[in-house]
């Protein structure tokens, strides 16, 4: 009776778990956001300044939070958006790719918010790894991003093995 009792609050648990993924994965909202961000990364990858420029709102702010060469914390904030769309559409040696994983996407209303892990290569070189924390506004023109911020690290780096083995030039 002692097992059936302790049992039956974590076959609850479990099942309220299951079907919070569930809804989850069929939230129409959480896949617009989820389309925005794969769009971003594409559009990097084709060096795509066009497609890149789709993903964020009109007037956006862009941080990244990093240690400089003395490995004091800085915090970089863009003046615009300008500067990196010039850089995703100049032509450059190696395809800029940035995979992510353990998103998290949390939605109030029109407003929403996502967190993630990333490494940014070139090419097949690993470059740096990080958080994107993401904030997005939905308006008549769907979902955009309002808010990107960033961590920058070449260290302490936890890329899972698959995204490791597709950059693997050995």
């Amino acid at each position: 009776m002692k097992k059936l009792i302790f049992l039956i609050p974590l076959i609850m648990v479990f099942y309220t778990t299951l079907q919070a993924q569930k809804q989850s994965k069929n939230n129409p909202e959480e896949t617009a956001i989820k389309e925005v961000i794969t769009r971003l990364f594409r559009g990097m990858e084709k060096g795509d300044s066009a497609m890149v420029r789709s993903t964020f709102a009109k007037e956006v702010s862009l941080l990244t939070a990093l240690r400089d060469k003395n490995n004091n914390p800085k915090l970089v904030r863009e003046s615009s958006i300008d500067d990196f769309l010039k850089a995703v559409g100049t032509p450059h040696a190696d395809v800029w790719y940035e995979e992510i994983w353990g998103l998290v996407i949390q939605i109030d209303g029109d407003f929403a918010q996502a967190w993630c892990d990333y490494a940014f290569y070139a090419g097949n070189k690993f470059s740096h790894c990080g958080i994107d924390a993401f904030h997005f506004f939905k308006g008549s023109d769907g979902w955009k991003i309002v808010h990107l911020a960033d961590t920058r690290r070449k260290e302490g780096c936890d890329i899972p093995k698959p995204i490791q083995k597709k950059h693997d030039t050995q």
